[in-house]
C-alpha cells in the first residue's frame, strides 16, 4: 500500500505563541479513526514551521512602511514580522515536542542566516518556499547540510526547477519536488493538477508532491490519486484568527477529514487487476442470480429452457452454466421459482 507523506503547514500562524504553537502539533497527532469500520487510521506525519531572519527579508524602506492591516501585529511591516518570529531555541522546544508526539519535523528556512538553528537539532527536512527556488545561494547553503530537502515550485517552471536541482544535486539526491501555485486562495482554474503528471515523467528521479492553498481538502485528496506522494496544507486553530494565512487554512475538523479521507483512499488503491474481491462473497450470495424454476416441475422431467429463468440467491447455477441444468431429469419434485441445485438434477 503506498503511503503519502502529509505534512501539516503551521508556519507562522502560531501568530508568535509557543503556546498555540504546542496546541496546533497536538492537532496534527491527534489520532484519526473511521468509524464506519472502527480503524485508525495513520495521523498527520509531520508538522512544518517557518524562520525567517529579518535582516535578509525585505529592503530597508518595504521593512519600515507602515502596516495598517487588520492582520497587523506591529506598525510598520518590519515590527509585523518581528512579532512573529520564534527564536532558534523556541524551534528546537517545538522540534522537541513534534518529536514526543511521533511527528517529523520540517523548517522552512527563507535565509543563509536561518542555518544558525542547526546548531541546535537536526531537522528532518528543510523546506524551500516557492519565493526562493531562485535564490541560488540559499539553497546551496541548504543542500551542503546534507539533510533531505523540498522545493516548492509555485512560482517557477521547468527552467527554475531545473536551476535549483543542478544546485542541490551537487551535494546530494534527498529532494523532494512540490507541485504549486503560489496564489492564495488558489482558484481552481489555475491549479493545473496534470501537473503532478508532467512532474512525475520529467524528473522520475525525486518524490513528486503538492502544496496545496485551495480551500477544503478535494484538491488535495485529489492529487494524491493523481500520483502526489507528499502533501503540504497550512493548518490553523480558528480560520477567523488574526493572520494572513489563517483564513486559508485547515482547522482542526477539516485537518481530521483531510487525513482521514487520503488515508483510506491508498487503502482504496489496490492493484492493477480486476478480480472478484473475497470481501464481496456474502454479498454476491446474496444478490447474484441463479438459475431457478418459473413453474412446478414434477420428478423425472427433463428441463427445457422454457421451465427456467433467474432469481437470487447466487449459490446455484449462473446462466453461463445452463448446459448443466437443460436436458437433465429431476431426482425430485421442484416448486415454482425455486432455484435448481446440483443435487436436484441428474
Amino acid at each position: 500500500m503506498s503511503h503519502t507523506y502529509l505534512i501539516a503547514e503551521i508556519g507562522q500562524n502560531h501568530n508568535g505563541s509557543v503556546d498555540l504553537a504546542k496546541l496546533l502539533i497536538d492537532k496534527a497527532a491527534q489520532k484519526v479513526v473511521d468509524p464506519l469500520f472502527n480503524k485508525e487510521l495513520k495521523h498527520w506525519d509531520a508538522v512544518k514551521f517557518t524562520k525567517r531572519d529579518l535582516n535578509e527579508e525585505l529592503s530597508a524602506s518595504a521593512m519600515a512602511k507602515p502596516y495598517d492591516s487588520p492582520h497587523s501585529f506591529g506598525e510598520t511591516y518590519g515590527e509585523h514580522r518581528e512579532k512573529l518570529e520564534l527564536s532558534d531555541e523556541q524551534h528546537f522546544e517545538l522540534y522537541k515536542y513534534a518529536k514526543a508526539n511521533n511527528l517529523d519535523f520540517v523548517e522552512t528556512l527563507c535565509a543563509i542566516g536561518c542555518l544558525s538553528m542547526l546548531k541546535l537539532f537536526t531537522p528532518d527536512r528543510l523546506k524551500v518556499a516557492s519565493r526562493d527556488l531562485t535564490n541560488l545561494p540559499l539553497l546551496n547553503a541548504m543542500a551542503e547540510t546534507k539533510i533531505p530537502m523540498i522545493i516548492s515550485t509555485g512560482m517557477g517552471g521547468v527552467k527554475e526547477i531545473d536551476d535549483a536541482l543542478e544546485v542541490i544535486t551537487k551535494h546530494h539526491d534527498k529532494v523532494s519536488i512540490l507541485h504549486c501555485l503560489s496564489q492564495y486562495p488558489s482558484e481552481y482554474e489555475n491549479i493545473n493538477l496534470n501537473s503532478i503528471h508532467f512532474l512525475k515523467k520529467r524528473y522520475s528521479d525525486f518524490l513528486i508532491g503538492y502544496s496545496d492553498h485551495s480551500i477544503g481538502i478535494s484538491i488535495p485528496t485529489a492529487s494524491v490519486a493523481m500520483g502526489a506522494e507528499m502533501i503540504e496544507k497550512h493548518v490553523t486553530l480558528d480560520r477567523s484568527m488574526k493572520g494572513t494565512d489563517q483564513a486559508g487554512s485547515l482547522a482542526p475538523d477539516g485537518m481530521y477529514r483531510m487525513v482521514r479521507d487520503i488515508r483510506n483512499l491508498e487503502l482504496a488503491f489496490g492493484v492493477e487487476s480486476k478480480e472478484t474481491s473475497s470481501a464481496v462473497e456474502s454479498a454476491k450470495i446474496k444478490l447474484e442470480r441463479s438459475i431457478a424454476t418459473n413453474k412446478y416441475i414434477p420428478k423425472g422431467h427433463k428441463i427445457t429452457l422454457d421451465d427456467i429463468h433467474l432469481l437470487s440467491p447466487g449459490d446455484g447455477f449462473k446462466w453461463a452454466e445452463q448446459e448443466n441444468v437443460i436436458g437433465k431429469t429431476t431426482l425430485k419434485e421442484i416448486s415454482q421459482d425455486e432455484v435448481i441445485y446440483k443435487d436436484m438434477i441428474g
